[in-house]
């Protein structure tokens, strides 16, 4: 098969991984050495694959790097390729995402950042411009951090309609475009949150990741503070969706390609106890459109696994069959060639995993 590429970003640096076969890895970094590496993006929509990182230095502050030799050289736009207006009254605290378009878009990338906003590049992720309309929405001021900051994590851009866009914050919850950014809605419905005075409100959910099904751009699988939800309007409405779950609790999701893919969740055991249930290492996947969960853990820790998986740490490649990949805040990387079925340690001894990318490479 091809060479598939992993891009993980740790609390220092990033770290890239090679392999021809899924099982042996040839690894190298860190790139960006020190910066703590939150968004990650692999663009292969270009015949030379473009690498984009989002990075937060200590002492120079948040910037987006891109590489187009897959890691040999970077670039960094003079003056930083994010910021605000002067006249917006925020300053850019960090980089949660960095989305690239669809297909018949191939200069569109999007990123999200801290405080919660939105931004466009339509130069393939050299300079962005933000997204005024969401940053003026009157909800805005209501709008307050969760326990890892005021944050827009999650951007689903609509796969062939250019004008729909869906993106989530903790906290703020689901917001969505119909008219290409014009306009921002709130899209929670049914999204209950039973520790606040409303269970259902409007808006302000602690949304922790949301994942749009690849051939069914309507279907969409949301992981709240303490609840999984689906969607099977475009986000108009949710449903719970926690049979076979053993915990609604955490942050890692991601969605195998294809008509025959699964989607996949890490659950922990509570807000308040952020630990993998019983102290064992278990990703859930459902093969039904996330109506039914069930454990795939095959090779992974059964006791004594007390880390986690961050919201945008398991993810998957392009492959056939896919690949599916976690990273954990202990520093390892598990990896499955066979959807999930069965798992092996990739990498350890890395720091802290804040994400994780994969790409097939022709």
């Amino acid at each position: 098969m091809d060479k598939v590429m992993l891009a993980v970003g740790t609390r220092k640096g990033l770290f890239l991984g090679r392999s021809d076969n899924r099982l042996d890895w040839e690894w190298e970094g860190p790139h960006q050495s020190m910066a703590a590496v939150a968004a990650v993006a692999i663009d292969t929509r270009r015949a030379t694959p473009r690498i984009l990182v989002g990075g937060r230095n200590e002492h120079w502050g948040p910037a987006v790097f891109t590489s187009d030799d897959l890691g040999q050289s970077w670039s960094e736009e003079a003056g930083g390729s994010i910021s605000f207006p002067k006249d917006a009254g925020a300053d850019l605290e960090q980089i949660w995402q960095l989305r690239p378009g669809p297909d018949d878009r191939p200069d569109e990338v999007w990123a999200g950042v801290e405080p919660s906003a939105l931004f466009r590049s339509g130069d393939g992720g050299g300079t962005f411009t933000l997204v005024q309309s969401l940053w003026d929405h009157p909800h805005r001021p209501d709008w307050r951090p969760g326990a890892g900051g005021q944050c827009l994590h999650t951007i689903e851009p609509h796969p062939t309609d250019p004008n729909r866009v869906l993106v989530a914050m903790s906290t703020g919850g689901v917001y969505v475009t119909e008219d290409g950014t014009k306009s921002w809605n709130p899209a929670n419905r049914g999204i209950r949150v039973p520790f606040m005075p409303d269970p259902e409100p409007e808006y302000g959910q602690c949304v922790h990741k949301v994942v749009r099904d690849t051939d069914d751009p309507d279907l969409l699988v949301l992981q709240n503070h303490g609840g999984v939800f689906r969607s099977t309007d475009g986000a108009k409405s949710w449903q719970q969706s926690e049979t076979g779950l053993p915990a609604n609790f955490g942050f890692g999701m991601t969605r195998t390609r294809g008509s025959d893919g699964s989607f996949f969740i890490f659950p922990l055991s509570a807000d308040m106890n952020r630990f993998p249930v019983d102290g064992r290492a278990a990703v859930y996947r459902s093969d039904d459109d996330a109506n039914t969960w069930q454990e795939s853990r095959d090779g992974l820790p059964d006791s004594g696994f007390h880390t986690l998986v961050l919201r945008d740490a398991l993810t998957s490649d392009d492959g056939d069959p896919t690949g599916v990949y976690f990273g954990t805040r202990s520093g390892e990387v598990w990896g499955s060639v066979d959807r999930g079925r069965s798992w092996n340690q990739l990498v350890s001894h890395l720091p802290d995993v804040l994400c994780v990318r994969a790409a097939v490479l022709s």
